[in-house]
């Protein structure tokens, strides 16, 4: 009698706690159910190689740099941790750049295993911060497939999965406070983020961030180490456009649209709220002049982001690929217009032929390196004094030997006004801006 009563409050008890389990089940408990199994914890290691010095301690011994010189480099590693989202059944990752800089190793925990498994990079973009892995060990894994983030409204409810502080699956919430947050990365690059509350701390770096649905709507990124209660990151529509070129060709295509941008003028800033830029010129039979854009029409948005500055515009415009196609709010006059431009490929050699046409000058390999073969007549070189001869080392801080390096680092500035060419002749360097 005893142990029957004792059984049926056992029973009852259990039957009440699944009960109130169940009234504690909050659209957030849902989503993070469904989408943790597809984080992963991120750990690199990286390969770091030094030269030490026996009078390395000393100030500035003389003999420091002498030793340094002459010694073998000593190698070690380094680790760092991160976080990164499984976007499909076969094991592709999609995770920030920066998590994986420079490694060397790149090991990946489930959530649902202690041991490690390799992952390799297929592809990064380090102006976009996005990157591509791969688990190496052929499986079916749980997945996350990206969403959309178009449709986000601002107060609504999302949720940061991660790995901060080596604190594996980590989750913080918040609300979103700006669908187009625009960020300075650097002095020439800006990126446009989703910003919230939600706290996303070094580690956190390329984990999702999710809405009250469970939905991939972001890759989080901790770009703001010194704010408080800001977190940003990538909408999943960035990355999203850039997601194919990374896995097919391990990085993003330059998309070619064939104009070049100005600054406006001060008193149509004030006339026009955040202003916009200026096409000063636009390459015959190119996408831009095939879609019916015209030199002296101003940029106001592309896809309904706004664009202030030829930097903002630049860097926009890097998020897309061939074929994606760019929906322009321009003004021709006092008239609001709507266009649609379709982006295509590079035309082959086109880079070479923009620095004929915007520096003014022709290159050649030679046995030196790279070499100005002509400086075009009233061109921006000719009015500075660059010469037949010339060799050129660097384009910005890019080191440049050979012609396909000079055409990447190009490629990467197309359109971006001036350019800082380092120079050397007669053994003698120099810096000039072009245009």
């Amino acid at each position: 009698m005893i142990f029957s009563r004792l059984l049926l409050l056992i029973i009852l008890a259990s039957f009440c706690q699944s009960s109130f389990a169940a009234e504690r089940r909050t659209p957030i408990v849902d989503a993070v159910a469904k989408a943790r199994d597809a984080v992963v914890n991120i750990r690199t290691e990286k390969l770091v190689q030094r030269r030490s010095s026996p009078f390395f301690g000393f100030g500035d011994s003389i003999f420091d740099q002498f030793f340094q010189d002459m010694l073998p480099p000593r190698s070690y590693k380094t680790q760092s941790l991160g976080s990164g989202v499984i976007i499909d059944v076969e094991g592709h990752i999609l995770t920030n750049a920066h998590v994986v800089d420079k490694a060397s190793k790149i090991y990946i925990a489930l959530s649902d295993q202690q041991l490690e498994l390799e992952a390799e990079l297929i592809g990064k973009d380090s102006r976009i911060d996005l990157a591509i892995l791969k688990i190496v060990k052929p499986g079916k894994y749980p997945f996350l497939p990206p969403a959309r983030s178009d449709d986000l409204m601002l107060g609504e409810t999302i949720i940061a999965i991660g790995n901060p502080l080596g604190l594996g699956h980590s989750i913080t919430t918040g609300i979103i406070s700006s669908l187009q947050r625009r960020v300075q990365i650097d002095q020439q690059y800006s990126s446009v983020f989703i910003q919230s509350d939600a706290l996303i701390n070094p580690g956190n770096s390329g984990g999702p961030l999710i809405n009250i649905n469970g939905e991939l709507i972001g890759i989080n990124t901790a770009i703001a180490r010194k704010a408080q209660g800001i977190g940003f990151s990538v909408p999943i529509d960035t990355a999203k456009r850039v997601l194919g070129d990374l896995i097919e060709h391990g990085r993003v295509r330059r998309g070619f649209l064939g104009v070049l941008v100005g600054t406006v003028s001060p008193s149509f800033v004030l006339s026009y709220g955040e202003g916009g830029v200026l096409i000063e010129d636009i390459h015959p039979q190119s996408p831009a002049q095939k879609a019916g854009l015209l030199e002296a029409d101003v940029v106001l948005a592309i896809d309904n982001i706004p664009v202030s500055s030829p930097e903002q515009y630049h860097s926009l415009l890097q998020t897309y690929t061939p074929d994606d196609s760019l929906n322009f709010s321009l003004l021709r006059g006092l008239q609001q217009l709507k266009k649609t431009v379709v982006l295509t490929s590079l035309p082959e050699g086109y880079e070479l032929a923009y620095t004929r046409r915007v520096f003014g000058f022709e290159l050649l390999h030679g046995k030196s390196g790279l070499l100005i073969d002509k400086v075009i007549a009233d061109s921006a070189a000719q009015r500075v004094g660059v010469q037949r001869g010339d060799q050129i080392i660097k384009v910005d801080d890019v080191k440049v030997e050979t012609l396909p390096e000079y055409k990447r680092a190009i490629e990467s500035r197309l359109g971006r006004r001036p350019l800082t060419f380092t120079v050397v002749r007669d053994n003698v360097g120099y810096l000039i801006e072009l245009p």
